[in-house]
């Protein structure tokens, strides 16, 4: 099978991650893949050999917006027949308006995904408008969590869940039982309005003075909020708890030796940063967000869900585990069995699955 996945870029990320781990896979699995970007910008993730990396960064004519140079040089690529997919799929929304119409006109089957739930993409009042418009017309919808799986079947009915993957193995509980006081945290630091590393830090001060032989270990790159978090860690004196490790591509050793996860996000779609880090036997604690943690995480049960943007409870739940190491204990002794269903091997199957539906 010809495979095509879209995507703006493969900036470090949780999309872009998922897109370089199933073409990875796809190639793996025999199938002939492409993948393309538009942003000038490294690529922070790997590929397979045989995977043909294509990508598309000159501004069009007097655009440099990645939607307009997406629609007109996949406009130009497919106008040749032997340059035309079996399927394409496509990610992020953006992306997604410039691919269908095109796939649409070339006759080719295409597969729009969401990363993010349908009501932070509500406040783009276009999409509102530009998801009736397109989404329609697409071969199908994925969508990562049941909460946005209603909103986009009254659009499209050929919508589905389909989950991310993990992207880490998951280790055994005997390998899990050195780990340092850390608290960790990792993402885009640049895309803190969206993951909340605005307010991470004044959780941070909260906490970290209660307990000063913990740290908070941030993981991730992005100058403008590094920059931002520095000032923080200076009014809040926290210099001697607080490590901003920059992007790493080791994150799952990083995972493999604190004891907490913390997600602040204000909103997600479904975060694989939670599920990687309970496959490498984190304890999580999450603000439980719109859509995402609560398909992960079961309260009290394998983590911890903190009511929606409430610091005080999230301060009240983070004292409660970094006090508690029984508590820690169990909940990481209730993540084994949790996490098939996002294995890569079963979210592919999926994929493969949808694939042979729509062709």
């Amino acid at each position: 099978m010809k495979i095509d996945l879209i995507i703006s870029s493969l900036v470090g990320g949780g999309a872009e991650r998922v897109v370089s781990l199933l073409a990875n896979k796809f190639a793996d699995n025999g199938h002939e893949v492409r993948l393309f970007t538009f942003d000038q910008v490294d690529d922070a993730y790997l590929l397979d050999p045989r995977i043909k990396r294509i990508k598309f960064e000159k501004r069009f004519l007097i655009f440099n917006y990645t939607s307009v140079k997406c629609l007109f040089f996949l406009l130009w690529f497919y106008r040749k027949k032997n340059n035309r997919p079996n399927i394409i799929s496509s990610h992020m929304t953006l992306i997604g308006y410039a691919t269908i119409p095109i796939a649409k006109l070339y006759g080719i089957k295409v597969i729009t995904t969401e990363h993010i739930n349908h009501l932070n993409g509500k406040e783009f009042v276009g999409n509102r408008i530009l998801w009736r418009l397109f989404y329609p017309i697409a071969n199908a919808v994925t969508v990562l969590t049941k909460y946005d799986l209603d909103f986009f079947k009254k659009i499209n009915k050929n919508t589905f869940v389909v989950h991310n993957p993990s992207t880490y193995n998951p280790i055994s509980l005997s390998e899990s039982s050195e780990r340092d006081k850390i608290i960790l945290t990792a993402g885009n630091l640049d895309r803190f309005d969206q993951k909340g590393f605005d307010n991470l830090m004044e959780i941070a001060k909260e906490i970290l003075p209660k307990f000063p032989d913990w740290k908070l270990k941030i993981v991730g790159g992005g100058e403008i909020g590094m920059k931002m978090i520095k000032g923080k860690i200076q009014e809040y004196n926290l210099t001697e708890q607080v490590i901003l490790t920059g992007f790493r591509t080791d994150v799952d050793k990083i995972m493999q030796k604190s004891e907490i996860y913390l997600l602040p996000s204000r909103y997600e779609g479904l975060p694989m940063v939670l599920i990687e880090a309970m496959s490498q036997n984190m304890v999580c604690v999450s603000y439980d967000c719109i859509s995402g943690p609560s398909e992960i995480i079961k309260h009290n049960y394998n983590g911890i869900l903190v009511k929606d943007q409430d610091q005080t409870d999230m301060v009240m739940h983070l004292n409660r585990v970094m006090a508690d190491k029984d508590l820690r204990r169990r909940l990481r002794g209730n993540i084994n069995g949790s996490l098939s269903k996002f294995s890569l091997d079963e979210v592919a199957e999926e994929w493969e699955k949808l694939f042979r539906r729509i062709l």
